[in-house]
């Protein structure tokens, strides 16, 4: 029997040892080379493993055209670069077909940073785009699992502290439902948690995600309750009963294996397969070698942190692409591919062609790393700050709003630049 294409190189995606290039759900490692120091990521290597396709101008035109809203930074700049079933997804919404988005956020801290913001920032963006609804899962029973110091009860404390930073970045109470796994668990939710359980072996968990004899079982059986939500009918008082809305979910690469088994064992289920779209990580402070980690408080820009704290940590930490002087760097420029202060421009500066003219400088030697750091400050400082302005303004009651299991969604789509598709052949049946 031939191995299906989306698990068949799931031992290879979580650990390349060929490359030494760990990527996984829990650890992001680029290669270490001869030096010790790690590499970037390599993307195009991932998209090989992980057999998934890249997003390319073709998709993103018709994104634009479909949809009549100008491609988000992140689809411009090849953030998100990475698909699988991102056109048929298309193909629905053209045809006046539902879709959902699905996204998550493992809260292990009591504040979100920076890196966590890209998933939320491009749901919100794709919220207005489509007028989709969402589901965002707050998973404070995986971080108790995989946490081994990690009591219960702050688990749950941070998942609602996590949630009310969600709720600052602006998404409309109407069309989203957020959920902690310790508070939703039961009904069609923990029915489809069952099902897919039943489908999934230990040598397939194992394989994926590298298990051991030392994980505890709770580890094992996560993967089912984060596939769980990529079916419609975990919320039936959202989507109704039968299971045959599919969704689209915007995540980091290295949660792709997860959604590898959860797009086999949507076939054996009779459900639709869900949708990925895949973000490059976020650097932590000190490269792109790895990502961000809210647990690791000298890689990260936490988005409590004042403007004194957000200037003195990239000031001092960002790793620089820049010369070792300032007369080697006037010579022979800076290396942008590498400075953090510019990755995260990449992210964060809306402006296509100041961000070209920073490159441009950097790489000629006429803008000194100081100066690109100072830009970068005030990038994310005012991003920051918008976000804490906001989240004042998060009561326990708006909280409730967005995760009360009872409450009715709006579910339909906005109408495609140039009207519905209509299937001729199933017009005249």
């Amino acid at each position: 029997m031939a191995e299906n294409k989306d698990t068949a190189s799931d031992k290879d995606a979580a650990k390349d040892k060929d490359a030494e290039q760990i990527v996984t759900p829990w650890d992001v490692q680029g290669a270490k080379g001869e030096d010790g120091k790690l590499a970037a990521i390599d993307y195009e290597r991932l998209i090989e493993q992980f057999g998934t396709k890249r997003i390319d101008a073709e998709l993103i035109a018709r994104f634009e055209r479909l949809t009549g809203v100008r491609a988000h930074p992140f689809l411009r700049r090849g953030l998100f670069f990475s698909h699988r079933d991102l056109a048929s997804i298309l193909d629905r919404f053209e045809r006046g077909k539902p879709f959902y988005l699905y996204t998550g956020r493992g809260p292990s801290s009591g504040s979100m940073h920076t890196g966590h913001m890209i998933p939320f920032l491009f749901c919100k963006y794709l919220q207005d785009a489509f007028h989709a609804p969402l589901v965002i899962q707050l998973t404070d029973d995986e971080k108790f699992l995989f946490k081994q110091e990690l009591k219960l009860e702050e688990a749950h404390k941070y998942a609602i502290e996590n949630a009310k930073d969600i709720i600052s970045f602006g998404f409309d109470p109407k069309l989203t439902f957020m959920f902690s796994n310790l508070d939703y668990m039961g009904g069609g939710f923990y029915q489809n948690v069952l099902r897919i359980a039943k489908c999934i072996t230990y040598s397939q968990a194992r394989s994926a995600f590298g298990f051991t004899e030392s994980d505890n079982i709770g580890k094992v059986h996560f993967a089912s309750i984060q596939a769980a939500p990529s079916f419609s009918n975990t919320f039936p008082q959202i989507f109704g009963p039968k299971g045959d809305i599919p969704c689209l979910i915007p995540c980091a690469i290295d949660q792709d294996p997860y959604f590898r088994i959860t797009r086999d064992v949507a076939v054996r289920l009779k459900y639709p397969k869900p949708a990925l779209i895949h973000a490059q990580f976020f650097p932590a402070l000190q490269g792109s070698g790895t990502k961000m980690s809210a647990s690791k408080a000298e890689t990260a820009i936490y988005i409590t942190d004042t403007a004194a704290q957000i200037k003195n940590k990239i000031n001092r930490h960002a790793f620089s692409g820049g010369g070792a002087t300032a007369e080697i760097h006037a010579q022979q420029g800076g290396n942008p591919d590498v400075d953090v202060a510019f990755q995260w421009l990449k992210f964060f500066l809306e402006d296509d062609d100041e961000l070209a003219e920073i490159e441009r400088t950097y790489r000629a030697g006429t803008l000194s790393t100081s100066n690109l750091k100072k830009r970068c400050i005030e990038v994310v400082s005012n991003i920051v700050a918008d976000i804490q302005e906001r989240r004042k303004a998060v009561t326990d009651e708006l909280v409730k709003e967005f995760m009360d299991p009872t409450a009715k969604k709006v579910v339909e789509l906005k109408v495609p630049v140039g009207g519905i598709v209509v299937d001729e052949k199933k017009a005249k049946k």
